[in-house]
């Protein structure tokens, strides 16, 4: 009988060791563990919810700029253990939040509402902000 490969649920703080590696224990096994993800032998989903700590942690508590913080989530969930569903709004949040003035829970509600979703807010910005990204995926299609 084939064994079936198990999903894991990672916390923030093994991410952000992993990151950070302000604890070379810590890193040391949050390491050993991304290693394997990276190579698809383990297999995780990263919770959007745990996206929105990491950010917030990394940016607010360790004061790692905003652009770094996008492009180091953005790699880790690039890694083949990913297997998350939401993976291609999770990068496409990341980069949104890097790219303008928005907190990443906003950014991934635009990233969010791009299919067969409306989507509702008052905040004014926000909309310019969300009505921008369905512009520009509109155009990547057309090419």
């Amino acid at each position: 009988m084939e064994k079936r490969l198990l999903k894991r649920l990672p916390d923030t703080n093994i991410i952000v060791r992993y990151l950070i590696k302000d604890d070379q224990n810590l890193f040391a096994k949050a390491k050993t563990f991304f290693d394997k993800v990276k190579k698809g032998v383990e297999r995780i989903v990263i919770l959007e919810s745990v996206i929105a700590e990491c950010v917030y942690v990394l940016t607010k508590i360790y004061k790692v700029p905003k652009g770094k913080v996008a492009e180091s989530l953005i790699a880790l969930l690039n890694y083949r253990g990913i297997v998350n569903d939401d993976r291609t709004e999770l990068i496409m949040a990341l980069k949104i939040f890097s790219d303008t003035n928005i907190d990443i829970v906003d950014a991934i509600l635009c990233a969010k509402a791009i299919d067969n979703v409306e989507f509702f807010s008052f905040d004014e910005n926000l909309k310019k902000i969300h009505n921008k990204v369905l512009e520009t995926i509109q155009t990547e299609n057309k090419v």
